[in-house]
């Protein structure tokens, strides 16, 4: 027997009200249900990482788990030609920070069980490590010795392999650039089975600027060697209070370096915006707590009970203020409440009963969210909410703001400032050369900035239309017109030529020819499209 129309029409009534509860009860679901459920998940992926280690941990023999990969694509390689498929890795796309879900069944497979640090030199200022060795795990290795990456994310579960082939940068990326920059050497099992180094002065040189920005399109990561820097226990911050809008972007583009190259600047610099007008500028330093009054001083941030970071810096908007804080909470502030995507989630989260009773079962694991996320979540959480990063020059910043209020209606904004190098030889990867007008005078770097985009959009917390698609089209039109990149583990809508207009893939292509990549690897814009279809969704959504 069929379901008539006034069937079909009542269930559709109480799908549309069950949505309506969910997304108004959406903070006691998540803290009944998913916070318990997201911490025991972690627990046992912890357990799993700890046996694994425990077990299997021997970076003496990270060159016989090397050749089991090569194995793994030399036997693709003995395949008939129409028997195989594109290869990708075998890590879940839960365990992944993008969030997109890549079709990875119809691929051929291969394990990267690589998750161990081979070796630090302390004379060099390097580290060697495994792709899937977390940021959580090397600033604990780090740390306690005097030194970090150069460029450390702010979030513990990313992987050094996820941000070489990704992106990365900082609040240090004024001085040193993307976390691109910061890599010496990549170790890359290519189409055929073979074990390539890859440098910048060696005969891959062109691979060499390729592998960024690629998202494994060229070949297995099996190891790759980083820069450090030396640090002091602390970082002393200054919050600085701004007014107009006039006046924070000045201040950025003085205090990163972009108008003078011999101005001193600061450790770290970032900037996070509360509207339009109001903003607090933050200034870190390196610093030692040696006296009384500098340890009345300390601040450790990153205590479950503590506001989150973003609501803690917000109180220096009336008057400004210093504090230390020890080094490596500094570098994950943000982790725990995953910059402010917690508050969408959770929206009394930062209360502190909340903070004081639960506050340690903060943040719910991206790789729990990711784990239980249905397709009709997926879409509705595409069609709400709004994640991304953006690379654009800082001279443009003013426009950047008014463009994202315009269309997400959402803050805060984050701002970190980042050089972009001109390498000097012809096309240099996806990012292109600035052009010599933006560049500091006297250097071979333009000053860009990563603005952030996180949360629930305005529209959508009032309950007026809003098409996420047609939003954020118009920012990737932006983005295009000052010439500025979108980090792609963030949804992207552009067609494959709008792609191809904001990347340049020049060198990309014949990089895939050189190395025979071409139906052994997706290529990027298929890698990292969105597996949902944007235009149906974001049209039926704001209908």
């Amino acid at each position: 027997m069929g379901t008539s129309k006034s069937d079909y029409s009542m269930m559709e009534n109480l799908k549309a009200k069950a949505i309506r509860w969910l997304e108004d009860n959406r903070g006691l679901v998540i803290v009944l249900f998913c916070l318990p459920a997201s911490f025991l998940f972690d627990c046992g992926i912890q357990l799993r990482c700890w046996l694994r280690r425990l077990l299997f941990s021997a970076p003496k023999d990270h060159s016989k788990r090397v050749k089991t990969i090569q194995k793994y694509v030399q036997n693709w390689n003995k395949l008939p030609e129409d028997e195989r498929k594109l290869m990708c890795t075998a890590k879940p796309n839960w365990l992944s920070l993008s969030v997109t879900f890549y079709e990875k069944s119809k691929c051929y497979q291969v394990p990267i069980d690589l998750f161990d640090i081979l070796e630090l030199n302390e004379e060099a200022m390097t580290i060697k490590v495994e792709p899937n060795v977390s940021v959580h795990e090397m600033t604990k290795f780090l740390i306690p010795k005097g030194y970090t990456l150069a460029v450390t994310l702010e979030i513990g579960d990313a992987t050094a392999g996820g941000l070489a082939f990704g992106v990365g940068m900082t609040t240090y990326s004024h001085k040193v650039g993307l976390y691109q920059e910061t890599i010496i050497s990549y170790d890359v099992v290519t189409a055929d089975g073979s074990l390539i180094h890859v440098t910048a002065d060696n005969e891959h040189s062109d691979l060499f600027y390729c592998l960024p920005w690629s998202h494994g399109t060229l070949g297995f990561l099996v190891a790759l060697e980083l820069k450090l820097i030396k640090v002091k226990p602390y970082v002393h911050m200054k919050y600085i209070p701004v007014h107009s809008q006039e006046e924070y972007c000045h201040k950025m583009m003085e205090l990163s370096g972009a108008l003078d190259k011999d101005f001193a600047v600061p450790d770290y610099l970032e900037a996070t915006i509360y509207d339009k007008e109001n903003a607090v500028i933050m200034v870190g330093n390196f610093a030692d707590v040696d006296t009384f009054s500098k340890r009345m001083k300390v601040n450790h941030i990153t205590q479950w009970y503590k506001p989150w970071f973003y609501k803690h810096v917000e109180k220096y908007l009336h008057k400004s203020g210093e504090e230390y804080i020890p080094i490596r909470e500094y570098l994950l502030r943000h982790n725990r409440a995953i910059f402010w995507v917690v508050e969408s989630m959770i929206p009394f989260g930062n209360h502190p009963i909340f903070r004081f009773f639960l506050g340690w079962l903060c943040p719910p694991k991206p790789a729990f969210l990711k784990f239980t996320t249905t397709q009709a979540v997926r879409e509705m959480t595409f069609a709400k909410q709004v994640f991304q990063d953006i690379v654009m020059p800082l001279n443009t910043l003013k426009d950047q703001v008014n463009t994202a209020i315009d269309l997400f209606e959402t803050f805060p904004l984050l701002v970190y400032p980042c050089r972009i190098y001109d390498h000097h030889r012809g096309p240099q990867g996806q990012l292109r050369a600035p052009k010599k007008d933006q560049q500091t005078p006297g250097t071979n770097f333009a000053m860009f900035n990563d603005l952030g985009v996180y949360g629930t959009p305005g529209q959508v917390k009032n309950r007026q239309p809003y098409n996420p698609t047609k939003a954020m089209r118009a920012m990737e039109q932006f983005t295009r017109d000052v010439e500025g990149y979108a980090f792609l583990y963030a949804d992207i809508f552009m067609t494959e030529e709008e792609f191809n207009q904001m990347f340049d893939m020049t060198l990309y292509n014949d990089v895939r020819k050189r190395y025979n990549c071409d139906g052994a690897f997706p290529r990027l814009y298929d890698k990292v499209k969105p597996e949902i279809d944007v235009i149906k969704i974001g049209e039926s959504y704001a209908n």
